[in-house]
This record gives structure tokens, sequence and C-alpha cells, in this order.
């Protein structure tokens, strides 16, 4: 019977273009864990990523199957490859099923764990263990693949445990039992440190280098009482993520120096930075834009009356230990900082200097200059001082014996001034006509001349 339903599945993979490889043709032969539905999530309602999930089953079995080294990978409909989710070192898997949803999408929180790279309508993912491929399905309309998923007709991808083939469902429910993942801490492990990167937090970053590439860092500052673990937790810059190692102690820094990638010296654009934890939320992000200096750092200084962190451009990089501000940069001996443009500036001074007599010191220029000063000066009688010449000059007295004072008549004086000047321009006018029309005078007066005769 078993096999009359491969052939038949079979079948209709051909005459519909299911495509997709036949990784397990029952479920004996599945591999011990197995990826069991995918779902891209949907637009719904005006709400996205409805329904995005990843569900990975597992064979029977009455003992837990320890994660490490597990691993859930995503390749684009471009063939990038990239880690989705890493199961931490001390996870367990329980039950029969895993849950995993995107961090972003509806009800993310019915899920074992989340992870945070949204799954596209062509795509694939695939199950690793140490690195190697154990299940993978793909759904890009290709000949190995699956039909790719279509935003009108949501469907999820589902697996056929007796063929090992999987079809698309309009209706299916994952199942969620929180019960059926567990992060387990050995006694030793728990009391030497915690296996979550939670209370860490992105403290500074230098990305202006001024030699090499080498110069760049990324602090961290453990802002909880205990020692935390970075294993397991990641960078996330421009897509790609970079794992971080190693212990921060607590309230203490650590640095992170880029060997895979470079910063963004001085972006245009805003460049953000995002701390995954280990079951790939994010729990910190650093946004750094344009205003990066040579010889400055990016650093968390305070919060501020709101409790909300604020972060300032200092000139004094600390890596590895608490931030200080410093507004301007450290100027060489002789120069000082000039504040309205932040540039050193060489220093002016004047010496200790003492000039001669009727002599002072310019403080400008360094040298002694003579005193401009205006002596006492005594005139004789009847002349007194102009102060603002220092020149004597003489008092005009009149006594009323030689000048008899009479009331000026300007209206009669200006009269006869303007009577002789119309008198003036009558006189020249008539000169002018006269000697104008001189000939025609001549000739008018030898008429009546003759008349007369």
């Amino acid at each position: 019977m078993k096999k009359m339903i491969l052939i038949c599945g079979v079948l209709l993979n051909v005459i519909f273009g299911l495509g997709g490889k036949v990784y397990a043709t029952n479920e004996s032969a599945l591999p011990e864990l197995f990826i069991k539905a995918v779902n891209p999530g949907y637009t719904i309602d005006g709400k996205s990523n409805v329904g995005e999930m990843i569900e990975i089953g597992r064979k029977e079995s009455d003992e837990p199957v320890l994660l490490a080294g597990t691993t859930v990978g995503y390749t684009n409909s471009s063939g990038n490859y990239s880690e989705l989710f890493r199961f931490p070192e001390n996870s367990w898997m329980t039950g029969e099923t895993i849950l995993l949803r995107l961090a972003s999408s509806p009800g993310s929180e019915l899920a074992a764990v989340n992870y945070t790279k949204t799954l596209a309508f062509k795509a694939g993912i695939e199950l690793k263990r140490e690195d190697k491929t154990i299940d993978r399905v793909c759904w890009t309309g290709k000949t190995e693949c699956y039909t790719e998923f279509k935003s009108s007709n949501p469907t999820t991808l589902v697996r056929n445990l007796e063929t090992g083939l999987f079809e698309h469902k309009n209706e299916y429910a994952p199942d969620f039992n929180e019960k059926n993942y567990e992060e387990r801490n050995s006694e030793e492990k728990e009391n030497e440190v915690t296996s979550q990167c939670k209370g860490v937090e992105f403290s500074e970053i230098l990305s202006y280098f001024e030699t090499t590439k080498a110069e760049q860092f990324i602090e961290f500052h453990n802002n909880t009482a205990e020692q935390v673990l970075l294993d397991g937790c990641k960078i996330r810059y421009k897509n790609k993520t970079y794992n971080l190692s190693g212990v921060i102690l607590a309230d203490e820094y650590t640095v992170y120096y880029p060997q895979l990638f470079s910063l963004t010296k001085n972006p245009t654009n805003r460049n953000v930075l995002e701390l995954i934890d280990t079951n790939g939320e994010v729990i910190d992000t650093l946004i750094y834009g344009n205003g990066q200096r040579k010889g400055t750092a990016y650093a968390w200084i305070g919060y501020d009356e709101s409790g909300k962190k604020f972060w300032r451009v200092t000139y004094d990089p600390t890596p590895g230990a608490s931030n200080n501000f410093q507004e301007f940069k450290t100027c060489e001996a002789g120069k000082v900082i000039n504040e309205a443009t932040g540039n050193c500036v060489k220093v002016t001074t004047v010496s200790e200097k003492v000039c001669p007599e009727g002599q002072y010191l310019n403080i400008l220029t360094g040298r002694c200059r003579k005193k401009q000063t205006t002596t006492e000066k005594v005139c004789k009688e009847g002349y007194y001082l102009n102060p603002e010449t220092n020149r004597c000059r003489k008092i005009v007295e009149n006594t009323g014996a030689d000048y008899n004072l009479k009331p000026e008549e300007y209206e009669e004086s200006f009269n006869f001034v303007a009577l002789y000047a119309v008198l003036g321009v009558v006189g020249i006018g008539i000169i002018y006509l006269i000697f104008e029309f001189r000939h025609e005078i001549g000739k008018l007066f030898g008429k009546v001349f003759r008349r007369s005769r």
C-alpha cells in the first residue's frame, strides 16, 4: 500500500509540476531531525508576515535530542545563503516538533524560538548539524524545487511523513508546545556564566580610522550583575551576521575588532548595527550616521532627563573602558583650541615689558608706543583755550558802546533784493530781444521814418 502511495505521489509531482527532490520516501527514512512545514507569511487584513513559521520535526523517541551544532539556513532566490538561527549549545528538543517564527510577525510569542530574516515567496531552507546538511526544501518553481508561494492563495508547504514529499495546503495548524524545547545549563556552567546575552549593549564605536581599517572597533558593555557568555550571539550589519565569542564580566566592557567586514567610515545615511541574542532576538541596536571625524569615536555618554540613552562624538576613544566626552581635539604644545571652528591655533603671548616714561605698552603688538597727551595750556588775558584744537582764541566782546544793537528788517531787505533781481532779469530779456530781432526792428524804424517824411 505504501509503495502505491509513493508511486502516486511521484506521478502527481510530475503531472502538476510540484518538483522537489525526494530526500525520504517514508518516515523511517527521514533523518533524526527534519523540516516538517514552512510558511513565508502573508499580508492579511493589513498585517504583514501573518503565519510565517518553520516547523521542525523528529523521529518518535522518549529521549530528548541535543540541538547543539544545529542550524537553520536560508537561501534566497538569488542563491545567497545566510544563517537564520543557530541553536545554543545547551538546547534540547524534548517533544516531537519545534516551532520557529519570525520575530516581527503576529503571534511570534507562540514559538519556541524566533528568527529575524523573513522568508521570500521564492526561496529555500536547509537544516544542518555540525555544518552538514541533513534536510532541505526549496520552493522556486524550478525543476528540483516545489512551486513558489502566491500571495493570492495563502498556503503552507507541509511534508507528508509517509512519502517524504511536500505539498501546498490551504489549511494547516502547526503544533506548538512550549515544553517541546528546553535550554538546560549544567550546574557548573550555570554558576560560571549565563547562556543569554540579554543585558549586553553597544557602548562605543570607532569607524573613522586614521591609517588602517584595523583601528575600527565596536565596544559592548555588560549592564548586569553577572558575567555573560557571548558564544552564540551575533552582530548584524548590512543584512549579514557575524558570530561573537568570549565572556564579559559583570559591569565590564569588551571590544570587538571586525575582521570579516569593515564599518562605513563616515556614512551619508544612517548605518545600523544589531546585537542578536542566542534565541535570535534583537536585544540592542546602534545607529550612527554622518559626523564621524578623525580621532573620534561615537560613544554612549549617559541618559537624558527622560531616561533615554544619548550618544556623542568624542575626541577621547576609550576601547574596553568607561566612556568620556571630549568635545574638542587635544592640541599640541603651543596651540589652543578655537571653539568657534574646532581647530587648534597658535598661542600669541605678550611678555612682561616695562616702557620708558611717557610711553605705554601695546598689548596687541607687544611694543612701546608714545603717549598722546594734551598739556595744560594757559592763555593770556582776552583769549580762551579751545579744547578741541588746544589753541588760544580771542574773546570777542560787545559792550554796547561800539555796537548799537538794532533789530534787522530781514523782510524789507529781502524784498529789495528780489525786486532788483526781477528788474535785472527783465532788462536782460529786453536786451536779448533787441539783439535777436535787430534787423526786423531796423526795417520797422526805416518804414516809420519814411512815412513820417
